[in-house]
């Protein structure tokens, strides 16, 4: 379960409202949850406690869509997937792979997003944007001149600041799902010390102690 309540049909505001019409019909969905595309859909629930942080987010996904955007939509769902994969969230990276095939990716590209640095499926530029976007999530925006200088070579600046606005958005919303525990990311922490067997030894380097 999320971390936080989710809003029930009967308590949500006129925004929330119009999204639930869209996403689960005339469902309540807190009660009964399930979006088409096979998620929970708690991620709506949730962001629903704070109409105008749920319009904020609605308005990024308009932003990113609008047909006014200049950069290539299948260079955008890499920078997305890859954002979503990089940080750990299971939740964005699946819905971004589907994503992928919506603008024509191919299947051996999408399965390369999470090894690309050793694929060939990838041109010049679709590295960049891959080696761009872990420099954004993984580095802190710490980004080597050799990949700016690719991004340059064949985007515009308008292109590369949308890149790297709906990219780090993507972060945003990876980070978040992880933090409150929505959709495919709702999973229990998996580093746990593991217990050591009955009657043994709290000692884990005795074996190799020499003196």
């Amino acid at each position: 379960m999320p971390r936080l309540r989710q809003v029930p049909r009967s308590e949500a505001d006129p925004i929330a409202t119009t999204m639930y019409d869209m996403l689960f019909g005339d469902r309540d969905p807190v009660a009964q949850p399930g979006t088409e595309t096979g998620t929970p859909g708690d991620w709506w629930t949730v962001f629903a406690l704070v109409p105008d942080c749920l319009k904020h987010a609605i308005n990024g996904f308009q932003f990113y869509r609008d047909p006014a955007r200049q950069l290539d939509p299948q260079l955008r769902e890499l920078g997305q997937t890859r954002a979503g994969y990089a940080r750990g969230s299971q939740f964005v990276y699946s819905q971004h792979c589907k994503s992928c095939r919506s603008v024509g990716l191919t299947e051996e590209k999408i399965q390369a997003i999470a090894h690309w640095q050793v694929s060939e499926e990838f041109s010049q530029i679709e590295r960049a944007v891959l080696g761009y976007t872990d420099a954004l999530v993984l580095e802190g925006g710490r980004v080597a001149d050799g990949i700016f200088d690719v991004l340059k070579a064949h985007l515009s600046d308008e292109e590369i600041l949308e890149l790297t606005y709906i990219t780090t958005l993507y972060e945003m919303h990876a980070v978040m799902s992880r933090a409150l525990r929505l959709e495919y990311d709702d999973v229990d922490e998996r580093i746990v010390e593991v217990a050591a067997p009955e009657g043994g030894s709290d000692d884990v380097m005795r074996m190799v102690d020499t003196e």
